[in-house]
């Protein structure tokens, strides 16, 4: 297998991923309830025109298009069997937009959740599981993607599953989960847990981490929590807090604040960064000057990352035994 992360690491020490997709998309025009992953055949200048602002704005690593590209998901829209399609054409508009840049820029194959339960809690099983991420993944490598992005994952037995089906394809990959109850996943997956989870597969992912969630806050502090991991680090946090506007989701994160959470993930060890929902290519603009100007810091603490950044929302148990501040134990 080809590493071509690891070789982008050791040549920068710190490499920046892309922001949103989906939020970017829609604010681009992208119908509620519309699958976008139906616009890499539909809207294909759509898509390229994202990765090119992103590329512009400085990131060293896309994402395609195909966050929900499984048939799980996309039997929602009348779509399950177009799944190697739309991977295959979603890393094929990634690849030219990165083929064309004067510097090396990585196309990342994003692999989401299928949204469905595994057994005994639902129907799911590991083996139909593999075989779905495996479709997804297979069309990703023959549209040229380096490296498979496994994202926003809750269930230790999905991410293996993705994971095993990344390694079944021959392609290195990365596995981020989204630590949004109250520290934990969804289904109660703890930070410190998501390499012990790996550890059986070979080879390991290059890198493993945290994104989307909550706010940039509380994905600091679930990096923290995996400070001392041989895999590199990812963090990828939301563009602050979401928070409903009419009918309309807005994110508080500025790209001045989305700056300061680049800096304070470098010091906590992240080795990726880069943003998730609601961040547009403005605020990974930002996240780049800081990272080229940024010069290593302490370790931050939690306390550290509030005054920077902003109050938790999540208040659990942290490491040490003790309590991470929320808006809530704050009196906000």
């Amino acid at each position: 297998m080809t590493n071509p992360i690891e070789a982008l690491i050791a040549k920068k020490g710190v490499l920046l991923a892309d922001g949103a997709t989906g939020t970017n998309l829609f604010a681009m025009g992208l119908p509620a309830g519309e699958a976008p992953e139906l616009l890499n055949d539909t809207a294909p200048d759509t898509i390229r025109q994202l990765h090119q602002h992103f590329v512009d704005a400085g990131a060293d690593i896309i994402l395609t298009n195909t966050f929900g590209c499984n048939a799980q998901r996309l039997k929602l829209h009348k779509a399950e069997a177009r799944v190697y399609e739309l991977a295959k054409g979603a890393a094929q508009l990634a690849r030219e937009v990165a083929d064309a840049s004067d510097r090396p820029v990585v196309v990342a194959g994003s692999v989401g959740p299928t949204g469905e339960l595994f057994e005994p809690l639902g129907a799911l099983t590991n083996e139909v599981a593999v075989a779905s991420f495996r479709d997804e993944i297979r069309g990703l490598r023959d549209g040229g993607a380096d490296v498979i992005w496994i994202e926003t994952m809750s269930a230790i037995e999905e991410f293996h599953a993705a994971a095993e089906a990344a390694v079944a394809e021959d392609m290195p990959y990365t596995v981020t989960c989204s630590f949004d109850t109250a520290g934990r996943t969804m289904m109660g997956v703890l930070p410190g847990q998501l390499a012990a989870a790996l550890a059986d597969l070979s080879p390991q992912p290059l890198a493993i981490g945290a994104n989307c969630g909550v706010g940039a806050s509380d994905t600091l502090v679930s990096v923290l929590s995996m400070d001392g991991s041989a895999h590199a680090l990812v963090s990828k946090g939301n563009c602050g807090v979401p928070r409903f506007v009419g009918t309309e989701i807005v994110y508080s994160g500025t790209p001045e604040l989305m700056g300061s959470y680049a800096g304070l993930a470098v010091d906590a060890g992240a080795r990726i960064v880069g943003g998730c929902c609601g961040t547009t290519p403005e605020h990974v603009a930002h996240m780049r000057r800081a990272i080229d100007g940024h010069r290593l810091g302490d370790r931050p603490t939690v306390d550290s990352i509030v005054e920077a950044i902003g109050p938790l929302t999540n208040s659990v148990p942290s490491a040490a035994g003790g309590e991470r501040r929320s808006r809530r134990s704050r009196g906000e």
